[in-house]
């Protein structure tokens, strides 16, 4: 069987930097130790942490914890959430995401200029839930899909700020930003998808319309993983969402001749090797 491996699957600069933070003050042994939240989506690398004792803190029983050092995860917090856990005495350091951070900055400067803030994405998503947390009064409103679009609507001589959740799909963004585009309101594009999100679904989408089957790796709970498997979806029928080698056999891909595998910006690279290694046998 052909195997092909997508280059651009695996932890993205984001992830990466946040798990490092993280095993950073592993070593110092330094306690108590939180994340705040899953540190990233991705349940084997959390277990793994856990046994080194970190905790995943509950984020809506704060006032629990006894103070120690919480480390903000790659999708960003509140503001109202930062300064919530330092008024608890916890150290807090901030392992969010950048290219985040950067969408924090252009809301909260967009906002004071009395600019309507729009955010392209999924309300619910961890990294959305914290722009919005960075947003002055509530001029606002998050769009994920046309309907959404098509009943968008605010005074006309106000100004309307577009940014968008990181992890979006980039063409279904440009279709949003199209709809509001036509309704005739001054409108300020910042497409803040990342550079490393685009690359990894123009390359998964590449692969699956040459593959006989697509294997996307990746957390049930991530965004981004989800994105990639709809994605491909769409050029392969035979497209499998799994979350580690445990999840498929050899046996599912027998009358296969190529098989192409990608893997969300929250998936280890152990995970995706012995993936790959199973595909191979």
């Amino acid at each position: 069987m052909k195997v092909t491996l997508a280059e651009s699957a695996g932890f993205c600069f984001g992830v990466q930097r946040a798990v490092d933070v993280v095993k950073k003050q592993i070593a110092e042994g330094k306690g108590p130790l939180y994340t705040y939240g899953p540190i990233i989506h991705n349940e084997e690398v959390v277990k793994d942490f856990e046994s080194h004792g970190v905790s995943v803190m509950d984020e809506n029983r704060t006032s629990d914890y006894e103070p120690g050092t919480v480390i903000i995860r790659s999708h960003g917090v509140t503001r109202a959430v930062e300064e919530d856990l330092k008024s608890k005495g916890h150290n807090v350091i901030d392992a969010t995401c950048p290219f985040v951070k950067k969408i924090h900055r252009a809301v909260d400067e967009h906002s004071k200029n009395g600019e309507f803030i729009v955010i392209i994405g999924n309300p619910d998503h961890p990294e959305v839930r914290g722009i919005v947390g960075w947003i002055n009064g509530d001029a606002y409103t998050v769009i994920s899909d046309e309907k959404d679009a098509e009943n968008f609507s605010v005074n006309s001589d106000i100004d309307v700020c577009i940014v968008s959740q990181t992890t979006f799909n980039h063409n279904k963004f440009q279709e949003l930003v199209e709809i509001i585009n036509q309704k005739g309101y001054h409108i300020i594009v910042l497409n803040t998808i990342c550079d490393a999100t685009n690359k990894r679904q123009v390359e998964a989408a590449d692969i699956a319309s040459s593959v006989d089957a697509m294997l996307v790796i990746g957390s049930k709970n991530s965004s981004n993983t989800q994105k990639l498997y709809e994605i491909c979806k769409t050029r392969c029928n035979n497209t499998y969402y799994i979350q580690t080698a445990d999840d498929f056999q050899p046996s599912d891909l027998s009358s296969i001749e190529s098989v192409g595998i990608t893997a969300g910006a929250s998936t280890p690279n152990n995970i995706i090797e012995e993936v790959q290694k199973k595909c191979q046998k």
